[in-house]
């Protein structure tokens, strides 16, 4: 396979987990550039990382020898990055979300196909071992059938987190706890039970956090194939613990916790997977974490190049996280019950 010649633009709080992965996939990227209009950041990161490093983006668009990017910079300046470098041919490994709004999201879908691209957003709990394990039992009708799936994400941010500017702000990151934190257990979520169809529910910005937007949400939710659950998604609960789904279904449970699952059939069998080492990121420091999914995003997106497949997480597929939130929301502004646009 082509050995890669890859740029990492945005070297703020999410790159460490991105450049690790990149370290680690050396026989297969090359990272030419690390970008940052920062002179510290540029600084900060050429001390820990081997990369060479550049505040100037406008040469990375040029240079058509450098055939995918990795863009981590602020929600708000997805849509006019991700469009400028699609059109000078170059694939993109985005960090979620897609970009602010849902409808800046649809554009940002619609230019890299457009381009004839691949676009994958960066949502690696889909590549945990115990997510992943889970998904062929709901695929091999293991559980029956699926009767409810519930999701609860109790995370603690301090109000330190709060005060850098734009964290929480609609104008930057779109949205609170939903957009910004609860957007990775949603999706998988979504890819385990199916799409949703009608929800309805709550958000509030809570006595904990000064912010404006939501630091507490909860749903009750019926999915497209007429199960039930709740999602409570909060950055509100200290010192935070591990996201989890429950399924019920017709032949037993299980239940996803953090990097753990536990399956009790009916039948009395019972299947675990045990916590592995990546556990974290649900408190103080969001970034206390092990670089391990991060680095199966990345294999899957460069894989997904390299054999012209979709990526696992495409721009196309994170639209579906972006309406559940959307649908939550306009739930929690009108009191009254709301579909999910699109088949979320």
């Amino acid at each position: 396979m082509t050995r890669r010649r890859i740029a990492l633009v945005g070297l703020g709080m999410a790159v460490t987990p991105h450049a690790k992965s990149l370290v680690d996939l050396k026989d297969k990227a090359e990272v030419v550039w690390a970008m940052s209009r920062s002179d510290k950041r540029r600084a900060d990161f050429a001390a820990k990382f081997p990369f060479p490093v550049t505040g100037d983006i406008e040469a990375i668009i040029a240079d058509s020898g450098i055939s995918a990017v990795g863009l981590l910079t602020p929600p708000n300046t997805h849509l006019e990055l991700v469009s400028r470098l699609v059109k000078s041919g170059k694939h993109v490994l985005l960090e979620k979300p897609l970009d602010i709004t849902t409808a800046r999201s649809e554009a940002l879908v619609a230019a890299g196909e457009a381009a004839g691209v691949k676009i994958a957003v960066c949502l690696q709990h889909r590549f945990k071992p115990a997510a992943e394990r889970l998904a062929a039992l709901l695929a091999a009708q293991e559980l029956g059938k699926i009767v409810s799936c519930s999701t609860r994400i109790p995370l603690w941010r301090p109000q330190t987190y709060y005060d850098e500017p734009g964290r929480g702000a609609k104008a930057r990151d779109g949205g609170g706890v939903l957009i910004t934190q609860g957007i990775h257990t949603l999706d998988l979520m979504l890819s385990l039970a199916g799409p949703v169809e009608e929800v309805c529910g709550f958000a509030m910005t809570s006595a904990v956090h000064r912010m404006e937007t939501e630091d507490l949400a909860c749903a009750a939710i019926r999915y497209k194939n007429g199960a039930i659950g709740i999602i409570e998604a909060t950055t509100a609960a200290y010192p935070g613990g591990a996201e989890r789904i429950d399924f019920i279904g017709t032949k037993g449970t299980a239940s996803l916790a953090g990097t753990a699952l536990t399956v009790a059939y009916n039948d009395g069998r019972r299947e675990e997977l045990a916590p592995d080492a990546s556990a974290g990121g649900t408190g103080a420091d969001p970034m206390a974490f092990p670089h391990d999914y991060h680095l199966g995003v990345w294999r899957d997106f460069l894989d997904a190049i390299d054999t012209n497949r979709e990526p696992r997480v495409s721009a196309r597929e994170a639209l579906k996280v972006h309406r559940l939130v959307d649908a939550v929301l306009a739930a929690a502004d009108s009191d009254k019950k709301v579909k999910v646009a699109g088949g979320a």
